[in-house]
């Protein structure tokens, strides 16, 4: 059949149902350009350009469903379109405000108590949008709702609901039930008998919520299969996200190099999609950085995630405590702990004792530097009592971490050594190299504290030893070198000198970046710098974005209507929190009007103009990965081990590092 405009319709459905959806989504684009899409087409269209990334589309035919469906007087559909563009809105942008107003006209079109599949992923979606508002009681009634209507209707609300009743038990302390429920979940999801959808949400908020939980062992295992479903069937936005779970199990287990690949390429995948919550997978890339000892990068991207309206504290606090700003940290902490949070995390829902944790932890830390011992002890005690509460060896661990630390602030050098000690036991049940170290360390100041120094300097040098070799200053212990490997320059080629074998490869500019990146092994270079470096010009790399043509704008026009929606749908529910005296509400949605504000202002310049994103950076990235991938072809083309080594050690990206395996680096001569 031919794509022609009287036959798309049908080729994009028959696409849409074999998961083609890129190309589905070009030809129901193509035959509503026909005038052939009608209300029964959007849903699937709607899908479609979800599968495809095109978030504001998916959106956009969601609520054209909606009004579509309101002038047929199909109210159930009506009211199940907007509960779609409220759920879109809360999982893939974060912002509680829209999702609010959508839910409310839902509501309007749905009998109280009907048992549609509407009405179940109306409460759905309002049970995550109360719990990630704070409202933990309210979200308690919607969970409870969306089970018992979708067990009679739709069975992946009922999966969701359950899932989300068994997040409710386990903030309410019901670890052992809250767990259960939470299995059960899972069973559905492995099942195959749910949606690609609905399958990837129950994996996600599953692992969200054992991560939350500080369930290591749990979450790796629900990663793993979360993973492996994503390979073939993952669609959205749902890969990225498994990304970033990914990303948090390799930093706890001292896999910091691909814990920080995992998460920069979950930040390139979701930017499609997210847009606050963007800030999630940015603060897990911090952290990575932070663990790595890379004070620069940590603090790069939890400001960016700062921006984005994401809770970047702990990290950054600690940032600056690293920095000797001290001052700065312990004020960041304390307003962080006595002021509400309005970033809808998933994994640590707002206003919770979970989402205290990791901000006590480093609140100890920080006050016991700067003085202030009687704050350190409180928060150690809270951090305690949360960890007993939750029956989780990891804050378990840390809250004895947090003790030694109290501890040695008193000079109580007994009672420092049997945390820091507990804390490193407690941290090898859960596999956490970095955070046993970290505990080592402790033990060595408790050690010096009571007059053992060569017992604290023998600690002291084992937890060095162990940070180093989680990518923070070097290797834990010498490793063997391939020598005798060269690259250089001899006129019109190269000489390649790799595994005892010398071949030549014509010149090419790829070849002269490669050179760059080999004789610094682990450094990252940034795209512009190789232009200069390799072209001896540094007024190449700034005018690069010129000679490679313009990036474009940084909203496209239906992305900017997108936004002012959303800011009318925000400036809607502040007038109705001020209306009902709401001020958790009312500063819920200013912070989300400041954020699109930003979005736009970033987008639009005086005068109503268009700003336009930076090509340089943008333009050089893509042509220096061409070409670096073109030299390693052509490398291999000679040299089949090379080319499959470069392959593997060469990261390409707006940074550009050769990261060889550690266990057998190569040493290159130029």
């Amino acid at each position: 059949m031919e794509d022609t405009p009287e036959n798309a319709l049908g080729l994009a459905h028959a696409a849409a149902a074999g998961g083609e959806w890129q190309r589905a989504f070009e030809l129901f684009t193509q035959a509503d350009l026909e005038g052939l899409v009608t209300l029964v087409d959007l849903p699937v269209l709607a899908n479609a350009a979800y599968g495809a990334g095109h978030l504001d589309a998916t959106i956009e035919t969601w609520e054209r469903a909606h009004i579509e469906a309101l002038e047929h007087r199909e109210q159930i559909m009506a009211a199940a379109a907007a509960v779609r563009v409220a759920m879109h809105l809360l999982f893939d942008t974060a912002l509680m405000a829209p999702v609010r107003g959508w839910l409310a006209r839902a509501e309007q079109l749905l009998d109280e108590d009907g048992a549609t599949p509407a009405h179940a992923w109306l409460a759905v979606v309002r049970n995550y949008e109360r719990m990630l508002t704070g409202d933990i009681e309210s979200a308690r009634f919607w969970a409870r709702r969306a089970i018992e209507v979708g067990s009679t209707c739709d069975p992946a609300a009922a999966a969701i609901g359950t899932v989300a009743e068994a997040r409710l038990r386990v903030l309410d302390g019901d670890v052992a039930i809250g767990m259960a429920m939470l299995d059960e979940a899972g069973v559905a999801a492995v099942s195959g008998e749910l949606d690609p959808m609905s399958t990837g949400v129950v994996y996600c908020e599953l692992v969200c919520a054992l991560q939350g939980l500080a369930q290591y062992d749990r979450a790796e295992e629900w990663t793993a299969a979360m993973e492996r479903w994503s390979r073939t069937h993952a669609i959205g936005s749902l890969h990225g996200r498994c990304r970033v779970h990914r990303a948090e199990i390799l930093r706890l287990r001292g896999r910091c190099d691909e814990a920080e690949e995992e998460a920069a390429a979950a930040c390139d995948e979701l930017r499609p999609y997210l847009r606050r919550e963007l800030g999630w997978p940015l603060s897990e890339l911090g952290r990575i950085r932070l663990h790595k000892g890379d004070v620069d990068g940590a603090e790069e991207a939890l400001i960016a995630a700062d921006r984005l309206g994401w809770q970047a504290h702990p990290g950054l606090a600690l940032v600056w405590l690293i920095r000797g700003d001290a001052t700065s940290a312990v004020t960041a902490l304390r307003d962080a702990l006595s002021q509400p949070s309005f970033v809808p995390s998933k994994e640590r829902p707002p206003n919770t004792e979970l989402w205290r944790a990791p901000l006590l932890e480093a609140h100890v830390e920080v006050e016991t530097v700067a003085g202030d011992i009687e704050r350190a002890g409180a928060a150690a005690q809270e951090l305690s009592e949360i960890a007993a509460r939750y029956e989780s060896t990891a804050l378990r661990a840390s809250a004895a971490m947090a003790h030694g630390r109290v501890c040695v602030a008193v000079a109580d050098p007994a009672g420092a050594e049997g945390a820091f000690a507990d804390a490193a036991r407690l941290w090898n049940e859960v596999g956490a190299p970095y955070e046993i170290a970290r505990a080592r360390l402790g033990l060595a100041d408790a050690y010096e504290a009571s007059g053992r120094t060569e017992l604290a300097v023998r600690e002291r040098a084992a937890a060095r030893a162990a940070l180093d070799g989680l990518g923070g200053a070097g290797t834990a212990s010498p490793t063997p070198t391939t020598d005798g490997s060269s690259f250089r320059q001899e006129g019109d080629f190269w000489s390649i000198e790799f595994h005892e074998q010398t071949v030549r490869v014509r010149d090419i500019r790829g070849m002269h970046y490669l050179a760059q990146l080999l004789v610094a092994p682990g450094r990252e270079f940034h795209v512009l710098d190789l232009v200069a470096v390799a072209t001896g010009n540094s007024s190449e790399a700034n005018a690069v974005g010129a000679a490679l043509g313009d990036a474009g704008e940084l909203l496209d026009q239906q992305a900017k209507d997108a936004y002012r929606r959303r800011l009318a749908e925000i400036d809607e529910d502040i007038d109705q929190a001020r209306a009902s005296g709401d001020v958790a509400r009312e500063a819920q949605a200013d912070v989300e009007r400041e954020f699109l504000l930003r979005e736009l202002s970033r987008a639009v310049g005086l005068g109503g103009r268009d700003r336009h994103a930076s090509s340089a950076s943008e333009r050089a990235r893509v042509a220096v990965t061409r070409a670096i991938r073109q030299a390693i072809a052509r490398i291999g083309e000679h040299q089949q081990a090379l080319g499959e080594h470069l392959e593997h050690a060469i990261r390409t990206g707006t940074y550009c590092a050769y990261e060889p395996d550690p266990s057998a680096p190569v040493k290159w001569r130029p």
